[in-house]
């Protein structure tokens, strides 16, 4: 018989991918959406940091990259908590929908997976899995399916 508290959680890292886009203010989770992503966040943290010794996390919003891939706790809370609402600027999941459709934000998730990507491909531990996180509370009316499955396939 195996003791259940002697086993470890593999080693893995892990990009967490938030959304600051203006839907975030919507008071339809207590406070708001935006502070809602942060605690499932930071319980997220908590999990990955404490399950393994080295495991690492980064944060990134939108495609803003604000902590690549590490095992301080305290980089990663003080991203996470100083993450304020974007105004269709850089880290916002923003973009244009067609010419002739009224300008929307919209969440670019394919670049942001990559951005992640991107950063998991260059931390420092390469042993173990790579995790992708991704928040969403933004409408999807304008992802475009095939960019999205092509981002799947490399990420494989």
């Amino acid at each position: 018989c195996r003791d259940q508290s002697l086993t470890k959680m593999p080693l893995e890292s892990c990009m967490i991918l938030l959304d600051n886009s203006e839907f975030m203010r919507n008071g339809d989770y207590i406070p708001t959406r935006l502070e809602a992503q942060q605690d499932a966040a930071n319980l997220l943290v908590g999990a990955k940091t404490q399950s393994h010794p080295e495991s690492t996390v980064g944060v990134s919003a939108g495609t803003e990259l604000l902590v690549s891939p590490t095992d301080d706790v305290g980089k990663i809370l003080n991203a996470l908590h100083g993450l304020k609402i974007s105004q269709h600027g850089a880290g916002t999941f923003s973009s244009k929908m067609g010419s002739s459709a009224k300008v929307a934000p919209v969440t670019d998730i394919t670049a942001s997976i990559q951005v992640a990507s991107l950063a998991l491909k260059h931390r420092r531990n390469k042993n173990g899995a790579q995790r992708i996180v991704l928040f969403v509370g933004s409408p999807l009316d304008g992802l475009d399916g095939r960019a999205l499955a092509k981002a799947g396939r490399q990420l494989k």
